[in-house]
């Protein structure tokens, strides 16, 4: 097993803070562009990074990542394009652990063997396929486990304790509390809420508990971090993406629009967790995490119901 996402974590809570783990689309809004960005996200901020794999039919995404995507589908970005982006990055950073997010039929299409070798070659640590559930572990969680990529579950508010046992069952890196059942970019109702909800899973394992859906502020991820030990950034980088193009085209102010929200996060300093200031600051939007992994068929492309429990 990879060993850079535990390694992350384990620095975080050294330093007495929750690790930030920003999303961005690969491909998004060109190939070079992404490029530019991922490699400038580490020296931003970023502790962990989740790379989108663009999909034509997201079921969970809010309108600033479904934009994202598109985005990087309108500008030729592949799967395959993604795993040669991860290996790119590797040549000059072998410590930022990378996740590939996204929905399981672009993976599908590529062939899960050919997939998890590819993956593996390039540098990925780990995987978030948000429309698998445990009960279709057999289908690519087990596999990517026995060649060494950690398989992120998602657990939501509707995951109760008599569901969490298989949610956790073959989770391995972290695990990913989505806030809310909804999508990408929502509103939180309840920080109190999902401090009692990430104690709960906590209970369950040792795993990282990292939380996003619904941190749009500083204030809000302050009042997170206090007991997730990583805070997810996702919509507002996509947002600020978006907000510096010109005509679809790529600004030279585009990667700095992105990586100078990264940096303005709160990371915290003297061996405390951070006392995170200016609580209008955009520091998070919905983020990519995908909502909700419901049963389905093999190609996952609809849930019946967006609020099914993972």
């Amino acid at each position: 097993m990879t060993t850079r996402i535990p390694a992350r974590f384990a620095a975080c809570a050294a330093a007495n803070r929750p690790a930030l783990v920003t999303f961005v689309m690969a491909g998004d809004p060109d190939l070079a562009t992404a490029q530019a960005i991922l490699a400038a996200l580490p020296a931003a901020g970023a502790d962990i990074i989740e790379l989108g794999m663009p999909f034509s039919d997201p079921m969970a995404d809010g309108p600033g990542i479904q934009l994202a995507g598109q985005r990087a589908l309108a500008a030729g970005q592949t799967l395959k394009k993604t795993l040669a982006m991860v290996a790119e990055f590797r040549k000059g950073d072998d410590a930022t652990p990378i996740v590939l997010m996204g929905y399981y039929n672009p993976i599908y299409i590529f062939g899960v063997e050919a997939f998890i070798a590819a993956a593996r070659q390039a540098g990925v640590d780990g995987l978030i396929v948000v429309d698998l559930p445990p009960e279709e572990d057999e289908e690519l969680c087990i596999p990517a486990l026995a060649a060494g990529l950690n398989f992120i579950r998602l657990t939501t508010p509707t995951t109760d304790d008599r569901r969490l046992p298989a949610v956790l069952k073959n989770t391995s890196g972290f695990v990913y509390y989505v806030s809310m059942t909804g999508i990408t970019g929502a509103t939180i109702k309840s920080h109190a809420a999902v401090g009692e909800a990430v104690k709960r899973i906590k209970s369950h394992t040792d795993l990282p508990v990292a939380v996003g859906f619904g941190i749009k502020t500083a204030e809000d991820a302050a009042l997170i971090g206090r007991d997730a030990d990583g805070v997810v950034v996702g919509t507002a980088l996509c947002n600020a993406l978006g907000d510096s193009l010109v005509d679809g085209k790529p600004t030279p102010g585009t990667v700095s629009a992105v990586t100078g929200l990264v940096a303005s996060s709160p990371r915290g300093s003297g061996g405390q967790r951070p006392e995170l200031r200016g609580a209008s600051l955009p520091l998070a939007g919905g983020l990519s995490h995908r909502a909700l992994s419901a049963r389905g068929h093999r190609c996952h492309m609809r849930w019946a119901n967006p609020a099914a429990r993972p």
